[in-house]
């Protein structure tokens, strides 16, 4: 019989297990791809501290996970008292796929957001897995623009090195600049 539960301290060594396993797959990486320690000492810690509820689907093991991050905004009129929240982590184990357990997850993630007062919940999703996004009630949104820093410094790197410009900063105009 499948258990459903809200993780504790006792389960976080499976948790990441199951977080590893869904990274792997997302990002199609071999399975003796290994993660760094400081990888592995922050998931720990913002899953024993952050701001956050993980429930867990469990037979003899950990079989499927979802995680809400909560995180409070500036008030705004269709967010009066700017509590937001972001679904990550949302994996099931491949032998355990279509069995509603993922769903179940998302509904008891959703219904204690609610209860949270969280006005709008946000994710990010692999194309495959959006049918079950869709079906818990999330639609497709063009209202944001996301700065991704990562790529934005790789970026400037990169063009600092085309135009041999020493000091690292894409907008540089000094006399090294040939854009």
């Amino acid at each position: 019989m499948i258990r459903i539960y809200q993780a504790g301290i006792k389960d976080i060594d499976e948790l990441m297990e199951l977080r590893k396993a869904m990274l792997r797959e997302v990002n199609s990486l071999p399975e003796e791809h290994t993660f760094g320690k400081a990888f592995n000492r922050d998931s720990k810690r913002f899953f024993l501290s952050g701001n956050q509820t993980t429930f867990i689907a469990a037979e003899d093991k950990a079989i499927a996970c979802a995680t809400i991050c909560y995180y409070d905004v500036l008030p705004t009129f269709a967010h009066p008292g700017g509590k937001r929240a972001h679904i990550m982590n949302v994996y099931t184990s491949k032998e355990y796929r279509r069995q509603g357990i993922a769903s179940t997850l998302l509904y008891m993630l959703t219904d204690q957001a609610k209860e949270r007062g969280i006005t709008e919940i946000t994710l990010d999703s692999v194309p495959d897995t959006k049918s079950i996004y869709y079906k818990s009630g999330f639609t497709d949104s063009d209202e944001r623009m996301v700065m991704d820093i990562p790529r934005l410094l790789r970026l400037n790197i990169e063009r600092a090195e085309r135009t041999g410009c020493g000091n690292g900063n894409a907008n540089c105009v000094c006399s090294n600049n040939k854009e």
